[in-house]
């Protein structure tokens, strides 16, 4: 069976991924930031009745901005798997909707740390260990800002993104160059607007109602998903590729029967109660 590992995985996206990597028979380790975290994601999967006959499941508490906990992470899942296969970094926060020179420092910096810092040294720990072990796949969550779309009051989180998408080309790069592409790849991970409570987060109420209209036309539920990106992730594909939920031409085809197809997911008639989770804003 498939080892795979996804960070951040107590909530929102991550947690669907944990979720759906399960239902098709992988055996999936994932972190959080908090051992409390962790133990309840855990006991909520259990109680779901989420994890299979014969599927695995494995919860460690790291924190991706710690290179040792990184470390510890891979070597943890490697152990109880035999190897991993494939790594996810999901990981991620946002700032408050706020121009970048009113963001608390501290706030800023926790976004660059985890989002951009955090999958760098992910990305280096897990390479080295995948070109060791002779395979296996890297997949690099995208979000708002990786495709250049600018926003006031994302700039600290768009950058972050962008950054992301610029580190996961250039690994490709380096995988080739060094003649390893053949065994162990990178790729992005694009899940499109997903309906997390953190996608409305600071939304003044007026901005928000606006917002919500294009959310209804564009976005989807984690449940939706998530299954979607399992299947491409366990599918594989070329060195550098995208696996993108959100293409241009759905967009377009959405946007043509906005008019006759009415969708709220912010309510109860679509696929049931909006989840929620505060782990990843896409």
């Amino acid at each position: 069976m498939t080892a795979v590992v996804v960070t951040g995985g107590t909530r929102g996206i991550g947690a669907g991924l944990v979720r759906a990597l399960l239902a098709r028979g992988a055996r999936v380790a994932f972190c959080g930031r908090s051992a409390e975290s962790v133990a309840t994601a855990l006991a909520t999967l259990r109680s779901e009745a989420s994890v299979p006959a014969g599927a695995e499941v494995l919860g460690v508490r790291a924190d991706v901005t710690d290179r040792d906990d990184v470390s510890v992470l891979w070597s943890t899942a490697a152990e109880a798997f035999g190897g991993v296969d494939i790594w996810i970094n999901n990981a991620g926060t946002n700032h408050a909707r706020r121009p970048l020179w009113e963001l608390p420092p501290a706030e800023l910096d926790g976004v660059l740390a985890a989002n951009l810092g955090g999958v760098a040294r992910a990305s280096a720990v897990v390479l080295a260990a995948m070109i060791e072990q002779g395979r296996g796949a890297l997949w690099n969550m995208e979000g708002f800002g990786s495709n250049g779309q600018a926003r006031p009051g994302l700039t600290g989180y768009g950058a972050s993104k962008r950054a992301v998408t610029y580190l996961t080309d250039g690994l490709a790069k380096e995988l080739a160059a060094a003649g390893v592409a053949d065994r162990v790849t990178v790729h992005h991970l694009s899940p499109g607007i997903v309906v997390t409570d953190l996608l409305t987060h600071d939304y003044p109420p007026d901005e928000l109602a606006k917002a919500k209209k294009v959310f209804n036309i564009l976005g989807d539920r984690v449940e939706t998903v998530t299954p979607w990106l399992a299947d491409r992730v366990l599918a594989g594909g070329r060195n550098g590729s995208r696996a993108a939920w959100l293409t241009s031409r759905k967009a377009a085809a959405r946007f043509a029967v906005a008019g006759f197809r009415k969708r709220d997911l912010f309510g109860e008639s679509v696929g049931g109660p909006a989840v929620t989770g505060r782990e990843h804003l896409s």
